[in-house]
C-alpha cells in the first residue's frame, strides 16, 4: 500500500494512493485514512483526486538518521575508504521537505550536490532491535535526496551544516509499505539527464545491519527515517535545476533548486 500525507482546504491527512501512473498523470486518487497509519487503521471510503491536493512530506520524523559511504563506488568517487563501521549523522526535522517543494541553495555554499537514497520509515517505537525483528519495526520505504553542501562537508569536521541545512532532506512522494528493498533500481536525474544509477543490492551494509546498529544507541520512534546511503554519480546542482529521485517500486520525488532568500 502507498501511504501519502497531504493537505486539502487547509486540512492535513493521510491517504492510501490508488491507481497507477506518475503523480501528474491525473489517474491517482487518495482514500482518506481515519487517524494515523502507524497502527491499525481504516480507510474512510472518502476519495479525492491526487491532482486536487498538495502532497506533503509523507512523514514528520522526530529524527532523520543518515548513513554515509554505504556504497563502495560512491566512497571511491569522493576519495574515501569504505568505513569499518557505518558512519551515522543526523538531519534535523527542519531539513525535511516534500515532493514539489523547493530546495533552497544555501548562501554559505558554492558546491551543492544531489544524493539519491532509499529511505526507511520506522513504524513503531524500538530500541536494541534484534536482526530477526527488523522487518517488524519498519513501516515502509520512500525516496529521499540527501542534499549536501559538499564544499562545507569537506572543510568542516562535523557534517551538521553540510547536510542539515533547511530544505536539505526532500522525502516522498509517498511511503510504500509492501516492498522488498533488497535489489531495487535507484537513480537521480537533473533536468532530465541521468546522473546516478545503482541498485540497493550494492549497499555495503544491509537495512537489517543499519537498524541493528542505530538502535544499539538510540530509540527510534514511529515516523523516524533512516537514509541508507547513495550510489555513485553524485554531482552539482545549480539554481533552476530540477532534480528527480526515482526508486523502483516506489515512484519519483521531484524538487527544484531556488536561490535562498
Amino acid at each position: 500500500m502507498r501511504i501519502a500525507r497531504f493537505s486539502i482546504d487547509g486540512n492535513v491527512a493521510f491517504g492510501a494512493v490508488e491507481g497507477e501512473g506518475p503523480v501528474e498523470s491525473g489517474g491517482l486518487v487518495l482514500d482518506i485514512i481515519k487517524g494515523i497509519p502507524y497502527t491499525d487503521f481504516e480507510l474512510s471510503g472518502t476519495k479525492v483526486p491526487l491532482s486536487k491536493v498538495r502532497l506533503l512530506p509523507p512523514v514528520l520524523p522526530n529524527k532523520v538518521v543518515g548513513i554515509g559511504r554505504n556504497y563502495a563506488e560512491h566512497a571511491k568517487e569522493l576519495g574515501n575508504e569504505v568505513p569499518e563501521v557505518p558512519v551515522a549523522f543526523f538531519k534535523p526535522t527542519t531539513s525535511v521537505i516534500g515532493p514539489g517543494d523547493a530546495i533552497e541553495y544555501p548562501s554559505f555554499s558554492s558546491e551543492l550536490h544531489h544524493e539519491a537514497e532509499l529511505a526507511v520509515v520506522i513504524g513503531r517505537m524500538c530500541r536494541e532491535v534484534p536482526r530477526e525483528r527488523v522487518k517488524d519495526v519498519i513501516f515502509g520505504y520512500t525516496c529521499a535526496n540527501d542534499v549536501t553542501a559538499r564544499d562545507v562537508q569537506k572543510r568542516e569536521a562535523q557534517w551538521a551544516r553540510a547536510k542539515g541545512f533547511d530544505t536539505s532532506c526532500p522525502l516522498g512522494p509517498w511511503v510504500e509499505t509492501d516492498l522488498d528493498p533488497s535489489d531495487l533500481t535507484i537513480q537521480a536525474t537533473v533536468n532530465g539527464e541521468q546522473r546516478q544509477l545503482g541498485r540497493t543490492s550494492d549497499m555495503i551494509r544491509s537495512i537489517e545491519d543499519l537498524v541493528v546498529h542505530i538502535t544499539e544507541a538510540m530509540t527510534l520512534l514511529p515516523g523516524d527515517v533512516i537514509l541508507t546511503g547513495t550510489p555513485a554519480g553524485v554531482g552539482p546542482l545549480t539554481v533552476g535545476d530540477e532534480v528527480a529521485v526515482t526508486i523502483e517500486g516506489i515512484g519519483t520525488l521531484t524538487n527544484r533548486v531556488i536561490k535562498r532568500g
